[in-house]
């Protein structure tokens, strides 16, 4: 940060990492919702293959109709098909939803700990500055806030790079 800009204490540099944490915790809160109710969906549908299945177990009474005849029940196995299929992406979301959950958790974990870390043992706020800078390139942490520029952004904007976050996007997508 510039010597002309207001003097920042380490306080302020706490209160950062709290507010963060609790942006990302807000984060998880949303996509755990996401993927509850992802799971509400799934279970509509293998309740419905149940009933489905079970009205054609009890619909088959005769010999089988010749393969190449298109019956209503092969009609129905070609639906049910289709909603597993269906169903399966769905679990992948979920699954892919849930280790962007544990990320954005580990993240924000992460920036508790610094707080209280840097609460409890730093004295210099240009020192508290460093480690967050350094703590938010190690953990690529850009890539998690998309309304809001971190202070690696803004120190990088400062001094005229730019954050190479491509691999961070990856991994917080995930």
């Amino acid at each position: 940060m510039s010597d002309d800009g207001p003097e920042l204490s380490v306080d302020e540099f706490v209160e950062y990492c709290r507010t963060q944490a609790g942006l990302l915790s807000g984060k998880v809160e949303r996509m755990s919702d996401e993927a509850a109710a992802l799971l509400d969906e799934i279970d509509d549908e293998m309740t419905e293959i149940q009933q489905r299945l079970d009205e054609h177990a009890e619909g088959v009474t005769g010999p089988q109709s010749p393969p190449s005849t298109q019956t209503p029940a092969d009609a129905d196995l070609d639906e049910i098909e289709d909603v597993q299929s269906n169903l399966e992406t769905k679990q992948a979301l979920v699954e892919a939803k849930q280790t962007r959950i544990e990320a954005f958790q580990a993240l924000a974990a992460g920036y508790a700990e610094l707080g209280a870390e840097i609460e409890s043992t730093v004295d210099d706020a240009q020192d508290a500055l460093q480690r967050v800078v350094e703590f938010e390139a190690e953990q690529n942490a850009p890539a998690y806030f998309d309304e809001r520029e971190t202070l690696l952004e803004s120190v990088a904007t400062e001094a005229g790079t730019e954050v190479d976050d491509a691999e961070a996007d990856d991994d917080a997508e995930d």
